[in-house]
């Protein structure tokens, strides 16, 4: 039998954090990411579950909420991600299934996305270097979709800083280009 270890998406064993001036860029590979779509004909009941299980109300365009211990941010027209810890026994996509039923369709995501969280000041400035948002119109509790370094990302304004989710694939690029962007700026 093979002794397998679990390795992040930078390949380490253990997250890598980079302290760059006032900025520090954290790999947070212990959250999941759940997509749910709501099905034909069940868009209400499913935003209604959906803002249950968040304990806040579901996300409208562009936004993102944090409840007790998930979050979600919108995606498209009654989809959205929620994201939360990543519990390997009870699996935040299970959970959302069951409580959700029918009336959406939820699919683990949390293998093909790769989780930055960045905090500290200035990081308007980094994000300017980086993508076409403009940070300064993007007040706490907002969610974009933009091009990170050639790769689609989703930019979440959190309490306390941003989180940027890109695909996992990229995660070494993507990661080399919010250090890149820091250290021009710091």
């Amino acid at each position: 039998m093979h002794d397998l270890t679990p390795l992040t998406a930078l390949g380490s064993g253990a997250p890598q954090t980079d302290t760059i001036g006032p900025v520090t860029i954290s790999e947070n590979p212990d959250s999941a990411l759940v997509s749910v779509a709501a099905r034909l004909g069940q868009e209400a009941a499913c935003a209604r579950v959906l803002a249950a299980i968040l304990g806040v109300p579901a996300p409208d365009v562009a936004q993102f909420v944090q409840g007790a211990t998930l979050g979600a941010f919108w995606t498209a027209q009654h989809c959205w991600m929620v994201d939360g810890p990543d519990d390997p026994q009870a699996g935040l996509s299970a959970r959302l299934k069951a409580e959700l039923g029918d009336m959406a369709s939820v699919t683990d995501q949390s293998v093909g996305w790769v989780r930055f969280d960045l905090q500290g000041d200035g990081l308007g400035v980094l994000f300017e270097r980086l993508c076409n948002l403009d940070m300064a119109r993007m007040p706490t509790g907002s969610a974009r979709r933009s091009v990170i370094e050639h790769l689609g990302c989703f930019v979440l304004h959190r309490d306390g800083g941003y989180t940027v989710y890109g695909p996992r694939s990229s995660a070494q690029s993507l990661h080399h280009a919010l250090v890149t962007a820091a250290r021009s700026v710091f």
